[in-house]
């Protein structure tokens, strides 16, 4: 995952072993050679066989990669990606355009390493043809409502390279605060971070992280809204005199800079000259999105201002100061990117658009000759089955298809993004693996690399090797029930996260009022955002052969059984206080389900009774509680329709 263009099986088996080494036949680069390393590495880790970075002659060569150019020094937007690769049992030749292509192929190389019938392990005989279908394929990580430390943005990236994603948004800065360390201003970092900043040498340290795995960095800075932890430092940039403070709630504020103050100009004139070098990237984000209007139309001054420049509203003010943003990044040599609210005919057509609010709206950038970006359909915050990411494509809209194909060219991909309200470096990484892997699979593949069963099991098995990258969705699970256990064995806490689904924004919004100093280490931060083991269950309960109905019986036996052992845990332990009533609606679906294989293996009709209070109780836990799905349901519903039938 991503599915390759072109997977043709073979005949035999690469065995993967002590003695196995790379060699490179091509182009000299020192990227590529890092890449070499890094593949060794994490072979060795994966495998668990003590591979040797590096080795001399005398190992077996195992791989032979064949790169043509060494490519510009940083990533570019369009370069050729494609590569081939052949496993054969005598060895393996990987053959790429660019290093950029090479890394790809080492990824795929990655994935086809399992263990051998013999103990050991290989990888399987295949020829692959592999390119991808868009330019832009991304991954936003904000690190301005909650901070994230270096090496789990290094991390991400290391995820990001293994399944072929290769832009990293970086969000910087929003009301919570800004994050990156500015001389120039030293104001913006000092009282607009709590001390919880990305020094330069930190930017310069990931962007060359970053290139190293192929991957281009865009940063970005929002602006005129989404502002405060930059007045909190220079507030004589807003409409409104202040004083201002970093945000520590969530949702749209209030206070704007005032675009028609000239000093605000000259402001950032000298921030962009100091930042935009940091970043090599030609593509710089200015936000844009979500901007209140209020200050504006209630200051005199600014109203004055429209009057006397024929400014008609504020959205035309906007305008006006991205016109006046985007010159002075193109002096910086910088391309604007923004979201979707900054696209005016006022702007020159080389703007990026970035959709957030819809499919339709990258559709009529491109109609109007701009490129455009989507990420509607894509925010990993929201915690959405990843079937829902899946199902949705940048050129999914209708509009699409009156389009010319160079106005289709126009759209470049697209970007996951990882909001982070409710996310913070402990849990974030549960957020966006492995549901990412299949975004980057829509933005690589195929459009008819579609079918969602295909994509689930081979998701599952990403999300596996995912963890030799070091990105720690899965290795973090444990330790945060532990610590709801309070030092007790956490195996019925275990057995009741397994069947339950964690809820995004929309929900934990409106459950209780959080801010960026609430703690995020409860049951719904631990429990993942879908479920392995229900969804087993569901297939099983779909397809009911014998196999199936034992899996359902031992699973149903477990939930039946759990509550005693969850009760007795919670006592005297308030952490896990809140989820007794789902210990108790686990149980209950448990015995349903049992009764429910029972009626089905003895061709029953259930009792009415027994009817009534299942359509009840299944109607009930469609709601969520304690800011978590039920998800265990889902299976016994398949049972009860059976039944019903």
């Amino acid at each position: 995952m991503p599915m390759p263009v072109k997977a043709e099986p073979a005949a035999g088996k690469l065995t993967i072993d002590d003695s196995f080494s790379v060699t490179s036949t091509g182009v000299a680069d020192p990227r590529l050679n890092a890449a070499i390393n890094r593949f060794v590495l994490r072979l060795a880790r994966q495998t668990g066989i003590p591979i040797l970075p590096g080795r001399p002659q005398a190992g077996r060569v195992a791989l032979t990669i064949d790169c043509a150019t060494r490519g510009a020094e940083f990533p570019t937007l369009g370069e050729d990606e494609s590569y081939t690769l052949d496993v054969a049992p005598e060895g393996a030749r990987l053959k790429s355009a660019s290093v950029a292509g090479a890394m790809h192929g080492l990824a795929t190389f990655t994935q086809l390493v399992g263990p051998s019938a013999d103990g050991g392990f290989q990888a399987a005989a295949i020829h692959i043809e592999d390119a991808p279908r868009f330019p832009w394929r991304g991954l936003m990580l904000d690190s301005s409502r909650h901070w994230m430390p270096v090496e789990v943005v290094k991390r991400n990236l290391d995820a990001m390279a293994d399944v072929k994603l290769n832009v990293f948004h970086w969000h910087l800065s929003d009301d919570q605060g800004f994050r990156v360390e500015s001389r120039r201003y030293p104001k913006l970092h000092m009282e607009g971070s709590d001390g919880l900043y990305y020094a330069q040498a930190d930017i310069q340290d990931v962007v060359a992280y970053a290139r190293d795995r192929g991957i281009r960095v865009v940063p970005e800075f929002d602006i005129p809204g989404h502002t405060q932890s930059w007045l909190a430092g220079y507030p004589e940039l807003a409409t409104n005199p202040g004083p201002y403070t970093i945000g520590r709630t969530w949702g749209i504020y209030f206070p704007v800079m005032d675009p028609t103050k000239e000093e605000l100009y000259t402001f950032l004139d000298g921030f962009f000259a100091e930042i935009a070098p940091l970043f090599p990237d030609p593509y710089f984000h200015i936000g844009g999105d979500e901007v209140k209007e209020d200050q504006w139309k209630a200051s005199a001054s600014v109203q004055a201002f429209m009057r006397a420049h024929q400014v008609k509203d504020e959205h035309a003010l906007q305008a006006y100061f991205n016109q006046r943003v985007q010159k002075l990044l193109e002096k910086n040599h910088k391309v604007m990117v923004g979201w979707d609210e900054i696209l005016h005919p006022d702007l020159p057509m080389n703007i990026v658009v970035q959709s957030w609010r819809g499919q339709k709206s990258v559709a009529e950038a491109a109609a109007k000759g701009y490129r455009g970006i989507l990420s509607w359909g894509y925010y990993l915050d929201h915690l959405s089955p990843t079937s829902f990411h899946y199902n949705v494509d940048p050129l999914g809209d209708d509009g699409v298809k009156k389009l010319t194909p160079e106005q289709t060219a126009g759209i470049l991909g697209g970007e996951a993004c990882m909001w982070a309200e409710y996310v913070n470096a402990e849990t974030v990484d549960s957020r966006i693996w492995p549901r990412a892997a299949a975004i980057a699979e829509r933005f690589w593949s195929p459009r008819s690399t579609s079918d969602p069963d295909s994509m689930y099991a081979r998701m599952e098995a990403v999300s596996r090797v995912l963890e030799w990258s070091g990105v720690r969705h899965r290795s973090n699970y444990a330790p945060m029930l532990d610590r709801l256990a309070g030092g007790r064995p956490a195996e019925p806490l275990r057995v009741l996260a397994d069947a339950f689904e964690a809820q995004g924004l929309g929900v934990r919004a409106h459950a209780q009022k959080y801010t960026s100093m609430v703690p995020l280490n409860r049951f719904v931060d631990a429990v993942r955002p879908e479920s392995e083991l229900v969804r087993s269950m569901e297939l099983a309960a779909k397809r009911m052969n014998a196999a199936d109905a034992a899996l359902l019986r031992s699973q149903f036996s477990k939930w039946a059984e759990n509550d005693a052992r969850f009760q007795a845990l919670a006592q005297d332990n308030g952490l896990p206080a809140e989820l007794k009533p789902l210990s108790k609606d686990l149980s209950a679906l448990g015995a349903a389900g049992l009764r429910m294989l029972d009626y089905i293996a003895q061709n029953q009709v259930a009792p009415a009774d027994f009817v009534a209070e299942q359509t009840r109780e299944l109607a009930r836990m469609q709601r969520p509680a304690a800011e978590v799905g039920y998800a265990a349901a889902r299976p016994v519903r398949l049972l009860f329709e059976k039944l019903k039938k």
